[in-house]
């Protein structure tokens, strides 16, 4: 059978090819979305991250940052529970504290690093750059 001249053999073809796309932008988006929540999870835990480590740093250094509390990496646990994290690793190293506080998310075990201690020395200063 042919089509006739107007060409309605074709005719709707449109809005089958728009409720396509409709349903790809759509699985693309649920698809991406989830991930979006992890990097803002990421970020949020670099923040508890950096709280924890300045916090056991002054607790450390003899600044109790982080109440009554006189182990540095006590202290760092208390800022990563109440910022809804957990404490993963604490290491201390004279005056420097490095903390790593991680939480899970989606299934996706999310972990961010950081650490706290005074500045380096006049001498360290010019042998990092």
């Amino acid at each position: 059978m042919s089509a006739p001249a107007g060409g309605s053999a074709e005719r709707g073809s449109g809005s089958a090819l728009g409720v396509a796309v409709l349903a790809g932008v759509l699985a693309l988006v649920l698809l991406v979305a989830p991930l979006y929540s992890v990097f803002a999870m990421r970020a949020r835990l670099a923040t508890v991250a950096d709280a924890a480590a300045l916090a056991a740093a002054d607790t450390r250094s003899g600044f109790s940052a982080a109440g009554s509390v006189s182990d540095p990496c006590a202290g760092a646990r208390q800022i990563a529970v109440v910022a809804g994290a957990r404490l993963d690793a604490c290491e201390v190293d004279g005056l420097v504290v490095t903390v790593v506080v991680g939480s899970t998310i989606l299934g996706f075990l999310v972990q961010q690093t950081a650490t706290a201690g005074p500045p380096p020395a006049e001498s360290e200063k010019r042998r990092i750059r």
